[in-house]
């Protein structure tokens, strides 16, 4: 689930809104979806006209968040929430703040993703809507550990899957518990983070939901290769490959190959890091995507360095120089050019070596 902060502002204090495109950024955590059906019950019968303009704009401004239209969203959401503010709506002022959360969440702006989660939970409703609540937590638990306050950011994620638990909602949970397993790896209680992310994945398995298994596994992979238990992280990175495959999607399967090739390496298993190295660059290719391409050149060369094969580690790296010159990255080419040097010297083909002088 994603998670906001809000300031201790009023709410008719709208957050700046940037000139430049918002991007989306992509993370580990696990982010909660609104249902599209509970939003369309929240526009019903919107008679009055500035009621009507508020919800539309309200409605607009979650459609364009969908679509990774940040800006236009922030613009549509902030207006929804100022008409909200004058009219006196509070469940639909809590709505437009949660939206609001998202965003800023999505684009990184995390001290507004706070202040307005905190704004969230600050509003004075006799019966508080737990799911409301829920979001908020999230918000702010997420956004606390992007900003390293790992102590803040487990608070209210707990708080949050307290919520969760006595919702019995499990997708909401599955997140929640994901998020704080993500919290303590990056407090450097890895031992805690793999507890919570192992029951995160036992729940999202029993929803059989694919792309949360998926997210789970590559987590826990994380957690145990950064407790340099290679076998442990070398099986979750599989698993993950696996559902990858079966999802088809290849950028997610690119990036935990790299670890997956990298943790075979570290067991001297450089037959098996061959084979994932070796995946990654057809995948990059595919993608077209020249910084994982370049990459797994340049782990392919040090594998074959390390089973002795230094011509085959020459064909690699002369291909990862190609690729940096074509690229105009100097600090690749510099590499690319150092590696081929060692390995020609290796070889003993001193001439070869020297046309690789700068």
């Amino acid at each position: 689930m994603s998670d906001g902060e809000w300031k201790n502002n009023k709410n008719t204090s709208p957050t700046s809104v940037p000139t430049t495109r918002l991007t989306p950024i992509k993370r580990n955590t696990i982010t909660h979806e609104f249902d599209p059906s509970a939003a369309d019950a929240m526009f019903a019968e919107d008679s009055d006209t500035q009621l009507w303009e508020a919800s539309e704009l309200l409605r607009q401004g979650m459609q364009q968040q969908q679509a990774g239209e940040l800006i236009a969203a922030l613009k549509s959401l902030q207006k929804s929430l100022q008409l909200f503010e004058v009219i006196g709506d509070i469940q639909q002022q809590e709505q437009a703040l949660s939206f609001l959360a998202v965003v800023t969440y999505a684009s990184g702006d995390y001290k507004s993703t706070i202040s307005y989660a905190q704004q969230c939970l600050t509003l004075k409703k006799e019966t508080p809507d737990p799911s409301i609540q829920m979001q908020a937590f999230s918000h702010l638990g997420n956004a606390y550990r992007h900003l390293n306050d790992h102590n803040k950011a487990i608070k209210y994620l707990e708080e949050c899957l307290k919520i969760t638990r006595n919702l019995q909602d499990k997708r909401s949970q599955v997140a929640a518990l994901n998020n704080l397993g993500l919290v303590y790896k990056a407090a450097g209680n890895l031992k805690q983070a793999i507890e919570y992310q192992e029951q995160s994945l036992k729940l999202v398995q029993e929803l059989q939901d694919n792309w949360g298994i998926e997210q789970v596994l590559k987590n826990l992979g994380n957690a145990w290769y950064a407790l340099d238990n290679y076998p442990k992280a070398i099986a979750h990175y599989e698993q993950c490959v696996k559902v990858a495959r079966i999802l088809n999607n290849p950028r997610s399967a690119i990036q935990v190959l790299k670890n997956l090739g990298n943790a075979c390496y570290a067991t001297n298993d450089y037959g098996k890091a061959m084979t994932y190295y070796e995946e990654r660059l057809q995948l990059a290719r595919e993608l077209k995507d020249k910084r994982s391409e370049e990459q797994s050149l340049g782990s392919l060369g040090v594998t074959c360095e390390a089973l002795g094969d230094y011509s085959q580690a020459i064909k690699y790296y002369e291909q990862r120089l190609l690729l940096a010159r074509s690229i105009k990255d100097r600090r690749i080419e510099e590499q690319a050019l150092a590696s081929l040097k060692v390995a020609c010297y290796a070889l003993g083909d001193y001439a070869k070596a020297m046309q690789y002088q700068e």
